[in-house]
């Protein structure tokens, strides 16, 4: 009698018993997907990203700043300030310091710069700590900032121009225009949908904080060194003219401009590098 074929039983659970005519894939293992690169993406170097959005001032020390403003914020709001009133109140004292500056009294406008500056601080912390932030607050913020830093650089303008220092009135006008390309590329890029988290205010090596702060020292420098402000020029042996007065603000001004210029620059990359990604 012939041997009866064996029933087909499906695969051998014992792998030992396997057939060899095919390799079986290890247990466990998963295929192997091929990651296809966007077209046009670039590997990120190291640090790009930091190089791109590094800023003067780290938003952990911002937000020390906050909440040192805090507790002087609330009092402000004790005695019946409201957000908006202390807008209204800085924008003023940013006019009275422009106002210090065209007269060439560079001490008091180098002060009143830097408390007025400083003061803006209060009403967004008041707002929030109040409960009573609002996006017409914080227009009405934006709006007098950037008001507030122009008529200081006019004033500062009007200053040089009535001391015959037509370099500062150059320079006025220059970090005065910077200056407002960094806070257009900030409110673009954000209207935009560009920025995310705490947005783009983390994003440029000069926000408005260091401006004011270097704006400060040079009003102020200015002043303590005395003298009077005097387009460079030189003597018959070749010695500079040009006294220390002059090089404070003529120096802060220049630092304005290139800071300021720079921050532009690396809030346009960092958009660049937000619509890559997207």
């Amino acid at each position: 009698m012939a041997p009866r074929p064996a029933a087909d039983r499906g695969p051998d659970p014992h792998p030992a018993r396997r057939s060899r005519d095919r390799l079986a894939s290890p247990a466990g293992s998963v295929p192997r997907v091929r990651r296809v690169r966007a077209k046009g993406a670039r590997a990120r170097a190291p640090g790009a990203g930091r190089l791109v959005t590094g800023s003067l001032v780290s938003p952990a020390t911002r937000q020390r700043v906050r909440d040192l403003a805090t507790p002087i914020a609330t009092a402000l709001g004790r005695l019946g300030l409201t957000p908006n009133a202390l807008t209204g109140i800085g924008f003023l004292g940013t006019c009275v310091a422009a106002f210090a500056a065209a007269n060439q009294w560079w001490l008091a406008a180098g002060v009143l710069v830097l408390v007025f500056g400083f003061f803006d601080l209060f009403d967004g912390t008041l707002a929030r700590a109040t409960g009573q932030a609002s996006r017409l607050g914080a227009f009405l913020d934006s709006t007098f900032d950037r008001a507030g830093e122009g008529i200081v650089y006019i004033g500062i303008a009007a200053g040089c121009l009535a001391a015959e220092f037509s370099l500062g009135v150059v320079l006025s006008a220059a970090a005065m225009a910077a200056a407002f390309m960094v806070s257009y590329t900030r409110a673009k890029a954000e209207s935009l949908g560009f920025a995310s988290g705490t947005g783009m205010a983390n994003v440029g090596l000069a926000p408005r904080e260091i401006r004011i702060v270097i704006l400060a020292i040079g009003l102020i420098g200015a002043a303590v060194f005395g003298g009077r402000l005097m387009d460079p020029t030189f003597a018959p042996d070749g010695r500079l003219l040009a006294g220390p007065p002059a090089f404070a603000l003529a120096a802060s001004l220049a630092a304005i401009t290139l800071l300021a210029t720079l921050t532009t620059v690396q809030r346009i990359l960092h958009v660049r590098s937000q619509s890559r990604e997207g």
